[in-house]
């Protein structure tokens, strides 16, 4: 009986699980940020891109893009021994919209992928997590590193209120993109103590 004790004393506690979205409208980055950050080989639910898409997919400044997700991205990252993220990338386009529903369930937090050669594509992810009460960062997306624009005047277009931090990022770094994730994980806490959320 001492020794089975003793074993699970020092059998060390499973980490907490986190499921965090990312999210954003067509050809943002998300995608590209869940295999940045990712530690394992990510899933990917990517189709090309076809001519049955054509009016449909509004490819206007992204029209190098040649597959789409159709259902989710998945990837996992570590923050210590005591935390684990679970990423699930949303789909972009709006006919797959309706899985958002499904996909927010559990989340406890988001970062919306803002892409500044296309900020409509935001506002309804904005929106969504708003109206569920789901805290979330803006992540800047700067597509070959650019960043015309300061946080302060992506807030003002996207009418966010002060407690949503913006975080100008690159999907396609690692550190870049764990910076971002960091910064919703300091959100989460500050409204857990706090007792409020993002809204």
């Amino acid at each position: 009986m001492a020794g089975s004790e003793a074993s699970a004393a020092e059998t060390p506690a499973a980490p907490d699980t986190v499921k965090i979205l990312i999210a954003g409208g067509f050809g943002v980055g998300k995608t590209t940020m869940v295999g940045s950050v990712s530690e394992i080989v990510p899933l990917r639910t990517e189709e090309p891109l076809t001519m049955a898409g054509l009016g449909v997919d509004d490819l206007a400044g992204i029209e190098r893009k040649k597959a789409t997700t159709v259902a989710l991205d998945f990837g996992r990252i570590t923050i210590n021994d005591r935390l684990v993220l679970y990423l699930f990338g949303t789909p972009g386009q709006q006919r797959f919209w309706f899985m958002w529903n499904d996909l927010a369930v559990g989340a406890l937090g988001a970062v919306v992928l803002f892409d500044v050669r296309r900020p409509e594509a935001s506002f309804a992810a904005v929106d969504f997590f708003e109206r569920r009460g789901i805290p979330f960062v803006v992540g800047v997306n700067g597509f070959d590193g650019a960043h015309p624009y300061p946080p302060e005047e992506i807030r003002d277009s996207l009418a966010l209120p002060e407690g949503v931090p913006v975080v100008l990022c690159d999907a396609r770094e690692r550190e870049s993109s764990r910076d971002v994730l960091i910064t919703l994980l300091d959100l989460l806490i500050a409204s857990a103590v706090g007792g409020t959320g993002s809204a």
